[in-house]
């Protein structure tokens, strides 16, 4: 990193947070304990730590540094390997509007961030942050399909992703509602229609509403542990 990007690293985490004046705690939760009590005494209200930290709530860095410290919790996807990370950001408690507006802005930089309250926190996590993971599987499943119907591997995959992505830009671009949308492609007797059909009896909706749901009870109850 500082070689070929001109980052300055260090293997001290002191060191760090002595020389930011924006700290990114990017651990896993169970580890994020012993980091917060080593450097507790070096994090003060001048500093803006942000956190990605799965399922951890922001009253456990409040209650863990000292009185003051400004903290802003973020639960962004894997997509931001690629710059279109689905990003929720919520404020702590002593955060203000300029560190949210920073916050904002570093996540922006990286996809879409929207802010909202930390009560829906664990729904950002069941819905964009494993969000990715139950896409995935569609995508290998559209692309089973075509595979099925005579299609090269290499090609059915191609198609298969840039039509999810082709449709999520639609959706995220026009502003329209997804059933809108659908019915643009559904023609009466048609093709589609046959396939959605099929979606629906085999509960594809709920199932993918039920992914969400468990996905963001699952991280409720990381936040209690």
């Amino acid at each position: 990193l500082q070689s070929n990007l001109g980052i300055r690293v260090s293997t001290d985490n002191a060191v760090i947070v002595r020389e930011s004046d924006v700290l990114i705690l990017a651990v896993k939760p169970q580890t994020l304990g012993s980091v917060l009590e080593s450097l507790r005494n070096e994090i003060t209200s001048e500093k803006l730590v942000i956190s990605i930290a799965a399922g951890v709530p922001l009253s456990t860095y409040e209650g863990s540094l000292l009185d003051g410290t400004r903290v802003v919790r973020v639960m962004p996807n894997i997509a931001a390997t690629v710059s279109e990370a689905a990003s929720g950001i919520s404020p702590g408690k002593n955060a203000t509007s300029e560190d949210m507006r920073v916050a904002l802005e570093i996540f922006s930089a990286v996809g879409t961030a929207v802010q909202l309250p930390e009560s829906l926190m664990d729904a950002v996590t069941g819905l964009s942050g494993s969000g990715p993971a139950f896409i995935f599987p569609v995508i290998e499943a559209m692309a089973d399909g075509a595979v099925l119907e005579g299609m090269d591997r290499k090609s059915a995959l191609t198609l298969a992703a840039q039509t999810v992505l082709g449709a999520a830009k639609m959706a995220h671009e026009t502003g329209m509602h997804p059933g809108e949308l659908k019915d643009m492609v559904t023609s009466p007797a048609g093709t589609t229609i046959q396939g959605i059909h099929a979606l629906e009896e085999a509960g594809v909706r709920a199932a993918f509403m039920n992914a969400v749901i468990r996905a963001s009870e699952r991280s409720k109850e990381l936040g209690k542990k």
